[in-house]
């Protein structure tokens, strides 16, 4: 299992999470999981390093194994240029400059334990690791998840000469790219929602790769993630202010009153009919960040307070600290990433705010249905399959879901949400049936061991 994130180990999106989870769950089941993921902390390889056999061109590869809190036993692939603050990105936001070598690097590193380990099967995790899959002259049946089709990692055409099996299916308008060529490689490609993958076959989600996408047939599957319900559990929780349970919901109020106070929103009681709404999210356009801005003159005016957590993009921050300087008690910004002040966003609040503009899955809205928190979404990728809107089922609904990706329909979503919220009836309702939801990784990690079964059958 090849992955550039892994939580806790290295944690910038919903990819971090789901491997972690489907890991750990494939190892409860018995299932014998070696986990790759590279080493960020370590610049200068030590001399007595396991060296792995890698083209000349990536330099020196080598692999040392950690144990990992929450995860077990960790192949960490070290290399000069992986050492970085951050997986990705420099303190601004912009992508490094040497990702292409960073992890064509990364992925010979994978390719070079395949052939020392000889595993049944390979599954990779979006383009840091697709070039593996091209670096293997007599590959292992192999599985590639598609997390966000947004990052494909295309770069130079250079690249292309050190691929030795199928160096043209990675070619992409004269350059290099590496999801392009794992889609093309592996012997099963899964999203990680099966509305994710129905979109992704069509021109407007497919971010270019529609038709190869469309291509590939039965190949194709949509798996919805599941969260890690030992880590996200509000009766054990040991981040909040007092746990509860569906049965329970006493705590829940007290971590309303307790958030209030910690994001310095002005409280009026944890009785009164006016909503907490959170957000706890990554700031890039993908989640629709400039429609919570763009929307903050009709949020003003909803009887509710807005808490927002998350990091990334440098605008998106300027904008929400501005928002929040704009609207003091009412909206509170805080910029980075905070564990504990996440679970605390998801149990104190009332409602969810998930605007996004495609998500293949999205972990958030589990997530806050778990905490008996009722998610306002926009119907998109696996937000589709996982929220079902109040108004339109009554009797099934687990929240509130905007049939447009724009200002109007976010701020209807919520106009219906608070209404429905002010209705203790109602807002038992939805809370109930969020809760009672099995989000956990048993069913999704027993689709995977079908999977794997079903091409190791022959």
């Amino acid at each position: 299992m090849a992955s550039a994130e892994l939580a806790p180990l290295a944690r910038v999106g919903g990819m971090a999470e789901a491997v972690a989870g489907l890991v750990n769950q494939l190892r409860a089941d018995g299932v014998d999981v070696t986990v790759v993921v590279p080493d960020y902390d370590t610049t200068d390889i030590p001399h007595d390093a396991d060296y792995l056999d890698v083209p000349a061109i990536v330099g020196p590869v080598a692999v040392r194994t950690a144990e990992i809190e929450g995860i077990g036993p960790v192949e960490l692939v070290m290399a000069p240029q992986l050492g970085k603050p951050h997986p990705y990105n420099d303190g601004d936001g912009n992508a490094f400059t040497d990702n292409d070598h960073r992890f064509f690097a990364f992925s010979a590193g994978v390719a070079a334990l395949v052939e020392r380990l000889n595993p049944d099967v390979l599954h990779v995790n979006d383009w840091h690791t697709g070039a593996a899959l091209g670096l293997l002259p007599d590959p292992p049946q192999s599985v590639l998840t598609i997390h966000t089709l947004a990052y494909q990692g295309i770069a130079a055409p250079s690249w292309l000469d050190h691929l030795i099996r199928g160096p043209e299916l990675f070619a992409w308008y004269g350059d290099f790219n590496p999801l392009l060529g794992a889609i093309r490689l592996a012997d099963r490609v899964v999203t990680v929602s099966p509305n994710y993958a129905a979109d992704i076959v069509t021109e407007p989600h497919g971010m270019g790769l529609h038709h190869h996408l469309a291509e590939l047939g039965p190949r194709l599957h949509g798996i919805t993630n599941g969260i890690d319900t030992s880590a996200w559990n509000p009766e054990t929780d040991q981040h909040l202010t007092a746990t509860y349970s569906a049965a329970n919901l006493r705590g829940k109020a007290r971590n309303r009153t307790a958030l209030l106070g910690e994001m310095r929103l002005a409280s009026d009681g944890s009785g009164s009919n006016q909503p907490l709404i959170g957000m706890v999210s990554r700031l890039v356009e993908q989640k629709g960040i400039d429609l919570v801005v763009d929307a903050a003159r009709f949020l003003t005016r909803l009887p509710a307070r807005l808490a927002i957590l998350g990091s990334g993009d440098s605008n998106h921050a300027a904008a929400l600290h501005q928002l929040a300087a704009n609207n003091p008690g009412r909206i509170a910004f805080v910029e980075g990433y905070d564990a504990g002040l996440s679970h605390r966003i998801f149990a104190g609040a009332d409602l969810l705010l998930m605007p996004s503009r495609f998500e293949p899955c999205g972990l958030a809205q589990m997530q806050a249905m778990a905490y008996g928190t009722i998610p306002v979404v926009t119907d998109v990728g696996g937000l589709h399959d996982t929220v079902i809107d109040e108004d339109r089922c009554p009797d099934a609904g687990t929240g509130f879901v905007s049939d447009t990706v724009d200002v109007a329909g976010v701020v209807d979503a919520l106009h219906r949400a608070t209404r429905a919220w002010s209705s203790t009836r109602r807002r038992a309702g939805i809370r109930r049936r969020g809760m009672a939801t099995d989000w956990s990784w048993a069913s999704p990690a027993n689709t995977y061991q079908s999977m794997y079964d079903e091409l190791t059958s022959g």
